[in-house]
């Protein structure tokens, strides 16, 4: 008989009591329901785009710096060492993990921007509810099905991973307050309900505060191989500046390459470590003993200390300015920008500039229905890796931008 979760705390969740898939499936004989979720997922062609879509649109040359998959592949490392270390699903943290960027567009947050505002008028864009589209619907690679047909514990942490979606009342969270929850969202929890006022598993929260150490460790990283600030320049954020000293006095004079990577591993380091040992005492002051309590809590389950917390402020508060709104950066997102409203709007004016299947969904399937073919536009655009998207606008409207 397999064997799962060897260590598997009484409030992880186990792949053996899962509420299932949508459309049944048989068991596998050599892998949990979690595991197969996780390998459907990477071997996803929307997994696969992620090597070509950026992280942080940043005019950097050479090849060692994030894309969207090598982002993705950091934060399911950081996810899977918290699982583990919290007795939770190892495969459940990984695969969440490696699907929560599977909804972004080419040219990072700027895509989104983008996307955001063409789609105003036809039920917005979100790359949250993107990521849901895509595993229940986009990804066609099945006899039976379309879609990933994910069990209902990976669809719940990927549309909750952050907390709850409604309060108590059900009215949306103050995030979605003003555009409301996302429709593709909205549509699959009337199909399948995904308990929108309660929190994910602590395997998704895992998943979710992996993703903010992994951006503070990385971006750091590669604002300061870039060159958009220096070393001395983090001096000035106290959780930094022990780490940074800690260096200077254990290895003076360190080359720069070295000082950069120290001070990575340093730092996500003591975020894991302070993660694990504030989960764990939440853990045990709730009473928290079954996954059923962990959705029921009023705060999530795995979190940072509060002044890991205030450092966690502190960095995202240094990188706004110094980095994701950087000059030189701020130029490339405002030509990126461009490049993807005209191909956007380039489309739907003519949806049979897309391949087939694509001009099928948005004048055939649609039906006139203009949202339903602003959606297909959508959904072909955002799925776009940023050199693909470079190449249908040189093909359809004309020369690019350098973007560099």
């Amino acid at each position: 008989m397999l064997r799962h979760h060897r260590l598997l705390a009484s409030y992880g969740c186990d792949a053996s009591a899962s509420r299932g898939r949508l459309v049944a499936e048989a068991a596998s004989p050599t892998r949990s329901d979690f595991q197969r979720d996780r390998d459907r997922i990477i071997h996803s062609t929307a997994f696969r785009r992620l090597a070509h879509k950026t992280q942080v649109f940043v005019p950097l040359e050479g090849d060692h710096f994030r894309t969207r998959l090598t982002h993705t592949i950091e934060v399911a490392q950081i996810a899977r060492a918290l699982a583990r270390a919290l007795g939770l699903d190892e495969d459940l943290a990984e695969g969440l993990a490696l699907a929560h960027d599977l909804g972004h567009t080419p040219f990072g947050h700027t895509g989104e921007d983008v996307l955001s505002a063409a789609m105003r008028g036809f039920g917005g864009f979100d790359h949250n509810a993107q990521a849901l589209r895509i595993v229940t619907k986009l990804e066609r690679h099945y006899a039976r099905f379309d879609g990933l047909n994910l069990t209902w514990e990976m669809l719940e942490g990927l549309v909750k991973h952050n907390g709850p979606l409604l309060d108590a009342r059900g009215q949306p969270q103050p995030r979605y307050a003003q555009l409301g929850i996302p429709r593709a969202i909205l549509q699959w929890d009337r199909r399948w309900p995904l308990e929108l006022a309660s929190f994910a598993s602590m395997e998704a929260q895992a998943a979710a505060i992996a993703d903010d150490i992994a951006y503070d460790a990385h971006d750091l990283d590669d604002g300061l191989r870039a060159g958009l600030f220096q070393i001395d320049d983090l001096r000035g954020i106290a959780f930094l500046a022990e780490s940074i000293g800690d260096i200077d006095r254990l290895h003076p004079n360190l080359e720069p390459t070295r000082q950069i990577h120290e001070l990575g591993r340093r730092v996500i380091t003591r975020f894991v470590e302070d993660v694990i040992g504030e989960s764990l005492r939440r853990v045990g002051q709730a009473g928290v003993g079954s996954v059923a309590q962990v959705r029921a809590q009023s705060q999530a389950m795995v979190a940072f200390s509060p002044d890991c917390a205030a450092a966690d402020a502190a960095i995202k508060g240094f990188l706004f300015p110094q980095m994701y709104r950087h000059p030189r950066v701020m130029k490339i997102r405002h030509e990126a920008a461009g490049v993807l409203a005209r191909l956007f709007a380039c489309l739907l004016d003519d949806p049979s500039r897309m391949p087939r299947q694509w001009a099928d969904e948005a004048l055939v399937l649609a039906g006139g229905n203009e949202a339903r073919r602003a959606r297909a536009v959508a959904d072909y655009v955002a799925g776009m890796t940023d050199r693909f998207a470079l190449a249908e606008h040189e093909r359809l409207i004309g020369p690019v931008p350098d973007l560099r």
